[in-house]
């Protein structure tokens, strides 16, 4: 049985996280999915309960993906949970050459590899500060993200 970590800030969830999650499940027997709050990204939107909420409603519908949170070293979590792999989405060049970076310093710590998962060409775009950004000042992101994220957004902005 093959068990990958798929980590990120999740904050907010959006279309790309669910097409790299859907074919990790495809492909390994079980994934787990663990928010964590990114110092270098500042304060969240949402706080760590809630990402873990709007994952878990997102997730539901994948038997073998399940739903942390974590606030340490992403190969601490990894070694925590025994698992083989650690799975992170790609959208662009750019993004390769941080993930990478990441992946080498993630190894040397714990010989844990990283599998990349390219993102189609319809979420290629798709990040959560600019989700956040265009949800801020009314913009509609419904067909960015999940429909229980679309209304949290709204909630939160609504105020």
């Amino acid at each position: 049985m093959t068990k990958v970590l798929y980590p990120g800030s999740f904050d907010p969830v959006h279309n790309g996280h669910c097409e790299i999650v859907e074919t990790a499940a495809e492909v390994f027997d079980q994934v787990v999915v663990a928010a964590i709050r990114n110092p270098q990204k500042g304060d969240g939107l949402f706080d760590l309960v809630d990402r873990q909420e709007m994952l878990r409603e997102v997730f539901a519908h994948l038997d073998n993906v399940e739903i942390t949170m974590f606030s340490s070293l992403v190969v601490d979590l990894a070694k925590e949970i025994g698992a083989d792999l650690i799975v992170k989405g790609l959208r662009a060049v750019s993004d390769f050459e941080s993930e990478l970076r990441m992946a080498q310093m993630n190894n040397a710590l714990s010989g844990i590899h990283t599998v990349f998962v390219p993102s189609t060409s319809r979420h290629s775009f798709l990040a959560s500060k600019l989700i956040r950004e265009v949800a801020r000042f009314g913009g509609d992101v419904s067909t960015m993200v999940p429909d229980v994220v679309a209304k949290r957004l709204n909630e939160t902005f609504a105020a």
